[in-house]
């Protein structure tokens, strides 16, 4: 189990890192909210503070982006002090990296954290939901070398950070060892999700109440817990009133100066039509993830099937991350066609995504070779972008969606485009759904009463095994 867990990461950060030199855009290696996190982190490791001012001023952004900057934010006070307006946990992690080896070094750490991400989901699928590890070992090592998950361990956001902290999380609260080393680290995780984005807090309240439920009859601990966190809460809220002026990180923002921080979600948002991201998140043409993986159109039918029968606290609190993850970006997120690859907003939630595609196939070859299959296709697109990006022909942000690939240009005319929504791409969005639903009431039907063909391996034991 070693070796698999070890091959598996290596992997993903071999993969991820084929594209550390592909542009963002056409006038930058990095775009959107990227220069902010290297900016802080270069701060950070020069001079032990988050006041990106005189690194704006100096223009020190001109290695990773060419063009002048967006500053995104404005003098706070009479010094002329001025802060990312982006939670630092990330270019807390990526200040040493950063420090030695520039935007590149600072790339490499993410490709690491994807890598050390999809070790851990193989490990959980395998001691927590009775994977079966030939099969599991295949289908997430490819499921982390193809899109989003991948593009995301060189693109420099905290999705893929996000991702760690809450399988973290989940190893620590669903361990049937009830040693207070695994509620420190749950607490950890908990807390790191919003110092990595604000966004994270309902993903570590799903955390925290899975925590919760686990020692539901040790009321002294639940207090302990409680107060812990409630600490780390009070001093989260504390710590931005007093170094960005806010309850968030966005009062920091001058796009915010005309309103308030919390416009970020919009000032008025429109939940009704900010509904159609439920099934666009998934069968969008550009920014689905479905367009880009072919295998990720199987997710309704693979969540169908392994609900069905799974009660277990694992499989509850999975379940629930992935429907918190999926709602905040439905309906939270400003936008769902952002300045950013596809799949940003809900890649936190996908390895538990993957976890399930492992113990929906179990050990069944036709099943692992058909998801392997329309995953590495996702992987072979994901290549040619990359080395168009890295080649100047294509830019990962500005004209992804041109990307010389024939799995995805195939699929790409049988999907609906959500930004232009006309008559056809209703009529094909309906059609998707009934095909979707389709199949995930026949996976339904079809489940077997316990779950994968091969009997799932007790926790304890397996976990004391691999964790030793």
């Amino acid at each position: 189990m070693r070796t698999r867990l070890l091959l598996v990461g290596l992997i993903a950060v071999g993969v991820s890192l084929l594209a550390i030199d592909a542009r963002s855009t056409y006038g930058a290696r990095v775009s959107s909210d990227e220069p902010q996190y290297l900016l802080t982190a270069m701060s950070l490791w020069e001079d032990l503070d988050l006041d990106i001012s005189d690194e704006l001023a100096d223009e020190r952004y001109r290695p990773f982006h060419e063009n002048r900057i967006n500053q995104q934010t404005y003098a706070l006070n009479d010094s002329g002090q001025e802060l990312s307006p982006h939670d630092p946990l990330l270019p807390i992690l990526l200040s040493v990296p950063y420090g030695l080896g520039g935007w590149a070094g600072a790339k490499v750490m993410l490709s690491v954290i994807i890598g050390l991400t999809a070790a851990l989901t193989l490990h959980i699928a395998v001691s927590r939901f009775g994977a079966a590890p030939g099969p599991a070992t295949w289908i997430i090592g490819a499921f982390f070398t193809a899109p989003p998950l991948t593009s995301y361990g060189t693109q420099v956001f905290p999705a893929g950070s996000a991702a760690l902290a809450l399988m973290l999380g989940f190893w620590a609260v669903t361990h049937p060892s009830q040693r207070r080393r695994w509620d420190v680290l749950a607490v950890v995780a908990i807390v790191a999700l919003p110092w990595l984005s604000v966004k994270y807090v309902p993903h570590a309240t799903v955390v925290a109440i899975g925590l919760a439920w686990k020692h539901r009859s040790a009321r002294e601990r639940l207090l302990s817990l409680g107060a812990a966190l409630g600490v780390a809460g009070a001093s989260y809220l504390l710590l931005h009133q007093g170094v960005y002026g806010g309850w968030t990180v966005y009062a920091a923002a001058d796009h915010f100066l005309e309103g308030s921080e919390f416009d970020v979600v919009g000032q008025r948002p429109r939940l009704l039509p900010r509904s159609r991201r439920l099934i666009g998140l998934l069968i969008d043409t550009q920014f689905g993830i479905g367009v880009w993986t072919p295998s990720f159109l199987a997710m309704p039918a693979m969540l169908a099937a392994v609900g069905r029968h799974r009660r277990n606290l694992p499989t509850v609190l999975a379940g629930t991350l992935v429907l918190v993850g999926w709602i905040v970006a439905t309906w939270v997120a400003l936008t769902m066609h952002g300045w950013w690859w596809p799949g940003r907003q809900i890649l936190p939630v996908l390895p538990f995504v993957v976890i399930g595609f492992a113990v929906w196939v179990g050990d069944r070859p036709r099943a692992t070779v058909g998801v392997v299959c329309a995953t590495v296709a996702g992987t072979a697109t994901w290549l040619i972008l990359a080395w168009e990006a890295s080649t100047d022909r294509r830019a990962l942000i500005v004209d992804f969606y041109d990307v010389a690939s024939p799995w995805y240009r195939t699929l790409a005319t049988a999907l609906p485009d959500h930004q232009r929504l006309n008559v056809t791409d209703s009529i094909l969005t309906f059609v998707w759904i009934a095909i979707l639903a389709g199949t995930a009431v026949w996976a339904w039907r079809s489940a077997q009463p316990n779950g994968p063909r091969r009997p799932p391996a007790p926790t304890g034991q397996t976990a004391s095994a691999t964790e030793r």
